[in-house]
């Protein structure tokens, strides 16, 4: 009997049905930035994801979701010669904010004011987000090292000057990433007038993506300098970071050590902006789909994870119970260091540099953390940072297809500063 092509078309017809359907479901994940400003701790920030090119594949060559890891990236930058005969008597002042996301990009806009103006750095205090949550940068942060990392660059003092008050003193707010322009046309002017500036940086995008300014090769290799050569935590809450990675290491001994990192704060999630919107977008995911989305992508229930919200909740169980080895801070910190680094400031330090080390790292919250994580593991060649999507029931899904265009495009500012 002979076929009828009545049936062939029908069935070229729905063969092309499918490969449409597949083609048009797209990732939903907050890796485009769109700009918005950005004025206090903890903001979301809303992402659309407008070009579906995958650029980076990777070979799990049979052994799961996991990567093995680059190593480090070398430096791209020279340290510029500071002319001393050039140096100006005024100082610039500021203060550490809203967490170790934000230090990184305060201190780097501070050193290039002072850099720019020819005035001394005086070295920040860290204000909390409550008030009278205040502490000396050594509290969190090597002061040493600070200090010698800037050494020939910019002159640092570690106390503020007695002289130092609001007579004489022009305090400015500074936008993130500043540009040479910008302090010739806003903060010079009042530097000259005042004597000494005191700055506070804001936040009109949480974009952390290369840009092509035109800025002199000097204003780049501070700002890489400034970024990703100034801040080292200081011995206690190092060895406190370093107690919780082993111990992380430890629990996933069946995968050779690795473990997964997921930054999963309740309260963000619960923030009014963090609901899905009409067109599909998203910028955060509950503990639910995060644990569908590693699952889907192949990690087996011997995963160890860990998770930046401070204490165990009853709505992270879904996470427990398809990966029974998650924990939380208060899970893995060693008993006689809780009193004192169970505390908030801290414990954002702690998140931010365990997910700094871990060796995946999954930002269910979008934002400026994500971006200065991100960052710091491309410098460090940790470059598996997976960012979420919904996966369809019935799919499994590659690791490739997932990764951060931060590292997939290479258009992260680090790019620019380590090659």
């Amino acid at each position: 009997m002979g076929i009828d092509p009545r049936q062939i078309v029908a069935g070229v017809l729905t063969v092309t049905m499918f490969v449409m359907l597949g083609n048009m479901i797209k990732r939903d994940h907050f890796d485009a930035p769109i700009s918005h400003h950005v004025n206090h701790a903890g903001s979301t920030q809303r992402f659309d994801d407008n070009d579906s090119e995958q650029s980076l594949a990777l070979d799990n060559g049979g052994d799961g979701p996991w990567k093995e890891q680059s190593g480090g990236l070398k430096r791209c930058w020279s340290t510029p010669v500071y002319e001393e005969a050039e140096e100006s008597k005024g100082y610039v002042t500021f203060s550490l904010t809203n967490g170790p996301e934000y230090h990184v990009s305060q201190i780097a806009d501070a050193v290039v004011v002072a850099r720019y103006l020819k005035a001394s750095l005086v070295v920040p205090d860290i204000r909390g987000s409550q008030p009278g949550d205040w502490r000396n940068f050594g509290d969190i942060y090597d002061i040493e090292k600070f200090v010698n990392s800037l050494d020939g660059v910019v002159k640092v003092v570690k106390t503020q000057p007695s002289e130092l008050s609001s007579k004489n003193l022009a305090v400015l707010r500074v936008p993130n990433r500043v540009t040479e322009d910008y302090i010739a046309e806003n903060i010079e002017p009042a530097f000259r007038s005042k004597g000494n500036v005191r700055l506070a940086t804001y936040f009109p995008s949480v974009n952390m993506k290369k840009v092509k300014p035109e800025q002199s090769q000097e204003r780049k290799s501070i700002g890489c300098l400034a970024t990703y050569g100034t801040l080292e935590l200081q011995p206690d809450v190092q060895e406190v970071v370093d107690s919780m990675v082993d111990r992380l290491k430890t629990l996933s001994r069946k995968s050779d050590g690795q473990f997964v990192a997921v930054d999963l704060r309740l309260d963000m999630l619960e923030h009014k902006g963090c609901q899905e919107n009409g067109g599909g977008s998203k910028k955060c995911y509950s503990p639910q789909e995060i644990a569908l989305f590693l699952r889907k992508l192949g990690f087996d229930k011997d995963t160890a994870i860990y998770l930046t919200q401070s204490r165990w909740d009853s709505s992270l169980d879904a996470v427990k119970d398809l990966f029974p080895k998650s924990y939380t801070k208060e899970g893995i910190m060693p008993m006689d260091k809780k009193s004192k680094f169970l505390e908030s400031e801290y414990e954002k330090v702690i998140d931010f540099y365990i997910c700094s080390q871990s060796d995946v790292f999954v930002p269910a919250i979008s934002g400026l953390f994500y971006a200065n994580v991100a960052g710091k593991r491309i410098a460090t060649g940790k470059t598996q940072i997976l960012v979420p999507a919904n996966i369809p029931p019935a799919s499994s899904a590659s690791v490739a297809n997932y990764v951060s265009r931060y590292v997939s495009k290479k258009n992260h500012m680090a790019y620019s500063c380590f090659c």
